[in-house]
């Protein structure tokens, strides 16, 4: 059993997910412990406001809500009755004995698992200090479920292998077995591409929507070196619950991907020259992010731009598909970096001004277009001046003629 506890401040927001995905027919609502009705008699509000009359209690706390998500093996299959007194010895364990709870039973990913919503405000206005909760108490109780009801251990849970026949695509929350799922594409990515970082392997996993995550960098997670895997939706966010390295087949960890990363610094070095060959010749035409991103995406080469909340490109990483290579901007040569880069696009509604000019300046002037581009670049903004004042005299004299 995996235990995931999320915390926040909208118990209407917890709620919402469950109760939609009730709508959609993936889920339902296996139990409403200490509530005043019968789950099935419950309304929308009825479920709600037992958990905001006990968040009220304590207008203080920036923090009130509390979703838990409890995820079995495929194999383990477990009645309702059973998934409700699991959640209930779980909440007792971690110190919510006391709390109200809905519990939900999902249908929406290729594994077993239920949703737990309740809040950690007592009726009394106390908070149930959630520091450390799942690190302790939750890691001491999961074990003890696990042996009482004889579950599959999270620890001894089977790696399995990725499939090599199946075709590789982009994962899709739900459709499949999360950890199988991820299993596929990591063993692809691996096998095939040459990388050198957890950002660059990031690059291609996205392309498949699941990203290798090592915490934020004040967080237990990355003192410790871990690694976690997520599938992401479409946004680009993370959804389900992350499965760690160590339990894949092939053992991802950040330990093992580092020593893939000092022999794929030597697997990509004969791409590299090619690849700035490449960037090179797409560079010597104006060149705006989009329209430099579909010229080398033509070639094969596929360039991921990050941008800050502003909209300012930080980081660049260039796929090389056909060969399989990946590299940061800044290790092709400092002239590739983000912002040397990035100081080289023109905005992207000049890109009709220029193609325009290109192609009336090598009509006429064919020998002499490169330095004609840069004047029509320059002086475009007068021409366009002279040629409305032009017009303007000139229906000055008409109107004078009458």
């Amino acid at each position: 059993m995996v235990a995931k506890i999320k915390s926040g401040k909208s118990l209407i927001g917890a709620l919402n997910y469950n109760e939609n995905k009730v709508k959609q027919g993936k889920a339902s609502l296996i139990a409403a412990v200490k509530y005043p009705k019968e789950k099935e008699q419950l309304s929308f509000n009825d479920k709600l406001f037992r958990l905001t009359d006990l968040a009220g209690m304590n207008q203080r706390a920036k923090t009130n809500t509390v979703h838990i998500s409890l995820n079995f093996p495929n194999g383990e299959h477990l009645a309702d009755q059973k998934l409700t007194e699991i959640a209930k010895e779980y909440l007792a364990g971690i110190g919510f004995a006391t709390q109200p709870h809905l519990v939900y039973r999902h249908e929406d990913a290729g594994h077993p698992h239920i949703h737990i919503v309740t809040t950690n405000i007592k009726r009394d206005g106390e908070r149930i200090s959630l520091h450390y909760l799942g690190q302790n108490e939750s890691e001491k109780t999961r074990k003890a479920i696990e042996v009482k009801y004889s579950l599959v251990k999270a620890e001894e849970q089977p790696k399995q292998k990725p499939s090599l026949k199946a075709e590789i695509t982009a994962a899709e929350y739900g459709k499949a077995e999360t950890k199988r799922t991820i299993t596929n594409i990591l063993g692809f990515t691996l096998r095939a591409y040459k990388f050198t970082s957890v950002p660059e392997l990031n690059a291609i996993l996205q392309q498949y929507h699941i990203q290798a995550d090592r915490g934020s960098k004040d967080s237990s997670m990355y003192a410790r070196e871990g690694l976690v895997y997520w599938i992401l939706d479409k946004k680009g966010n993370k959804i389900g619950v992350p499965i760690k390295a160590s339990t894949i087949y092939g053992n991802p960890t950040l330990k093992t991907l580092e020593e893939k990363f000092r022999l794929n610094q030597q697997l990509r070095k004969p791409f590299k020259a090619e690849l700035i060959k490449l960037i090179d010749l797409a560079l010597t035409k104006p060149q705006t992010k989009s329209s430099f991103q579909k010229g080398l995406q033509a070639k094969g080469i596929q360039v991921i731009l990050r941008h800050n909340e502003e909209g300012r490109i930080y980081g660049v990483t260039f796929i090389d598909q056909p060969n399989k290579a990946v590299f940061n901007g800044s290790d092709l040569g400092k002239a590739y970096s983000a912002n040397l880069l990035s100081a080289k696009f023109l905005p992207e509604f000049q890109t009709k001004v220029v193609t325009a000019q290109q192609t009336e300046n090598e009509a006429v002037h064919p020998s002499a277009a490169g330095n004609d581009e840069l004047l029509d670049i320059l002086f475009t903004a007068e021409r366009e001046d002279l040629a409305a004042l032009s017009k303007f005299k000139k229906k000055k004299r008409k109107g004078l003629n009458l």
